[in-house]
């Protein structure tokens, strides 16, 4: 069985809305020490709407490949829309991902929401703070649990 499905590594070989949006309304940056991964992702939103919507990332396939679907999710959404979204479905989208790789779509859920969360404060609008966990990586996602 591979250890990739054929829409991780087409993610991954073709990358969807890679590059940087000059003055984005948004911009979420996430990352893991420990694995290396490094995601940014910009949101260009009008009237509440995910006009376009770009990605850098440093690290694996399977997160160049998350990044890149994560972004396909939410172009054309609401910014209502893009809240929802989370690595499972992120995940599901790719047809999945090796469980050492989950984190993978973990950062991209979180950068997805720390850019809303960054077009939502350059815009004074109000949010609910626990919309947006602390995104901060200090235990290692590589090791899987042993439940």
């Amino acid at each position: 069985m591979a250890l990739y499905s054929e829409k991780v590594m087409d993610h991954f070989m073709n990358p969807r809305n890679l590059g940087v949006l000059e003055n984005a309304s948004g911009v979420g940056e996430v990352g893991n020490a420990k694995c290396g991964d490094i995601m940014k992702i910009y949101l260009q939103i009008e009237d509440e709407i995910i006009k376009d919507v770009k990605f850098e990332t440093f690290g694996c396939g399977s997160a160049i490949a998350s990044s890149s679907m994560a972004t396909e999710m939410i172009k054309g959404k609401s910014i209502h829309e893009a809240m929802k979204v989370t690595n499972a479905a992120v995940a599901e989208a790719l047809d999945g991902l090796p469980a050492v790789k989950m984190h993978c779509s973990v950062l991209a859920e979180e950068a997805i929401k720390r850019a809303l969360q960054d077009y939502f404060e350059k815009n004074n609008i109000p949010y609910n703070e626990e919309d947006f966990p602390d995104f901060d990586h200090d235990h290692d996602h590589d090791v899987p649990n042993e439940d």
